[in-house]
């Protein structure tokens, strides 16, 4: 492509066609995104290398789970652990094919792929090959929480390689179409798995306010979606005199049982995590971040950031696998926290959210939710989910919400909620008509609640009244909507923009099979989906 860089895997991408000069919209450099690249086509070689290979073990898999997780979108910034992870990449494909290296005559069945092909591909070619290679590294960021559990699928593990071999072969449309599908096919076992690992280690999420206010003294920020990682947080900052607060995806954690037995889990800090470079400006705390969703750091707060798990960047403390988060406590004890109390709000002035809304407690009141359909008090459900972004036109998803009918429910889940989550919708039939299920991966319960429904009302997915309005901004996202499309679930609402990857020929099949709306203006979306002339 005669280009710097090429990437257009998130919905910030330059120009909606994609990031081609010195840096991405994200950040990361033309570097990174080169070594990125690098790191994708060793992990192709790796999946090549896996085929009949007698030595696979879990530290393949792992590797393979976690170099997928390293590329997704705010993760890595960081080339020195770039480097690092594609010589250790090398290495496992040495061990598995040690001949390779030796041979006379290279068949290059193993070799690592060059990603320029990926990138000059046939549009639609390119376009079936970006929604594998995406949607699987969305999928590995959940392997990999399940994983940090102890928690692994052999069908999940073994459909990775599929995936990545798929993407470095020279198939056409035929061959690709049936793997993006098994994209969403095995996604739903992999938030399957997640969703087990995390009940079973943590209990069922229950409904819990969730105050905004910071009280004063020391304390904590974490970010990104590893339950695992605010454990072990707790545990090592319990009876120190600091209080941990969640930011971001990491939200629904106070709903969970055995989190919310640490009296020292206060509340939620800030909004989406777009926002972080202003809200953590002047913050007198630390921020650890476990998974994705980090930014470059502005000058202003960049000794306070801390990173641990595949999260990396250049010169910022990184916590490694021995998980000894004192440097974090120790900058907490040395910032002090605030002199005094400091109440903040949502984006709408709320000072409060609700959370823990997951399958296990709307399943628990069905027989109230199927009364009420019954009975007309509750008209239809909305959906409203997905990833916030900073493009304009997002707050199409909070006028969405505040337009909805008073006898309509909104379930919502993601980062996208901080667009609406400090609303008060009030209620119906003592239930609250806003309710938020949980993390992205949460999609499973929303997905759980939806065929409990169906089959309560003897119908399909398709014919409750039933419409989810998404929003997208990264690679999980991507691996999502392919599950509620190998579902077979149609009428979706995405926005705020199409994903560039998608070619015209791919997005008219997605319109003309599953009926994929782009979202246009929330009154108009309204009253289309309600039937309103």
């Amino acid at each position: 492509m005669g280009n710097k860089m090429f990437c257009f895997q998130c919905e910030q991408t330059a120009g909606c066609t994609g990031c081609t000069g010195n840096a991405g919209v994200c950040g990361k450099t033309a570097d990174v995104a080169q070594l990125q690249d690098e790191l994708t086509g060793a992990l192709i070689g790796l999946a090549r290398a896996t085929d009949n290979a007698p030595d696979v073990n879990d530290g393949t898999w792992r590797l393979m789970i976690e170099g997928l997780f390293t590329t997704v979108t705010n993760v890595s910034f960081n080339e020195k652990t770039l480097r690092e992870l594609i010589d250790r990449v090398h290495a496992e494909k040495a061990r598995l094919v040690p001949d390779c290296s030796d041979c006379a005559a290279p068949c290059g069945r193993a070799a690592d792929y060059d990603m320029a092909r990926l990138w000059n591909a046939q549009e639609d070619i390119r376009s079936l090959k970006s929604l594998i290679l995406f949607g699987v590294r969305g999928m590995a960021a959940y392997a990999h929480h399940a994983l940090v559990l102890g928690y692994t699928d052999d069908a999940v593990n073994d459909f990775f390689a599929k995936a990545l071999f798929a993407v470095g072969e020279d198939w056409g449309m035929e061959e690709l179409l049936p793997i993006v599908m098994e994209v969403g096919e095995k996604n739903l076992k992999c938030m399957a798995l997640l969703d087990q690992a995390n009940t079973e280690s943590y209990g069922t999420p229950v409904p819990v306010t969730v105050p905004l206010t910071v009280e004063k003294g020391p304390f904590i920020v974490i970010s990104g979606h590893d339950l695992h990682d605010l454990k072990l947080l707790l545990e090592q900052t319990e009876g120190r005199g600091i209080n941990i607060y969640t930011h971001g995806e990491m939200l629904p954690a106070p709903g969970y049982p055995e989190l919310t037995k640490y009296a020292h889990l206060k509340g939620n800090f800030g909004t989406a995590w777009q926002n972080q470079q202003k809200e953590f400006a002047e913050l007198p705390a630390p921020v650890l971040f476990t998974t994705n969703c980090l930014m470059p750091p502005k000058a202003s707060y960049a000794d306070r950031v801390f990173t641990t798990e595949v999260v990396s960047y250049p010169e910022m403390t990184h916590i490694g696998a021995d998980k000894d988060f004192t440097p974090v406590i120790e900058k907490a004890l040395e910032l002090g926290g605030y002199a005094e109390d400091r109440m903040f709000t949502g984006i709408n002035g709320g000072n409060t959210v609700m959370t823990g809304f997951a399958r296990g407690t709307v399943l628990g009141v069905a027989d109230k939710v199927i009364e009420a359909v019954k009975a007309g008090a509750i008209r239809h459900f909305f959906l409203v989910a997905g990833c916030d972004g900073a493009r304009p036109g997002r707050n199409y998803y909070t006028e969405f919400v505040k337009q909805t009918p008073a006898d309509t429910v909104v379930l919502t889940l993601a980062c996208g909620k901080y667009r609406f989550n400090d609303l008060d919708l009030g209620t119906i039939g003592g239930l609250p008509r806003l309710m938020d299920i949980g993390q992205c991966n949460d999609a499973y319960s929303a997905i759980q609640i939806a065929v409990a429904l169906a089959d309560a009302f003897g119908c399909g997915v398709n014919d409750l009244p039933l419409s989810m309005v998404l929003s997208w901004y990264e690679q999980k996202a991507v691996c999502i909507l392919l599950t509620l499309l190998a579902l077979g679930v149609k009428n979706i609402y995405l926005g705020p923009t199409l994903p560039a990857f998608l070619s015209e020929t791919v997005v008219k099949t997605l319109v003309e099979t599953y009926d994929l709306h782009p979202t246009t203006n929330p009154q108009q979306d309204l009253d289309a989906i309600l039937g309103r002339g």
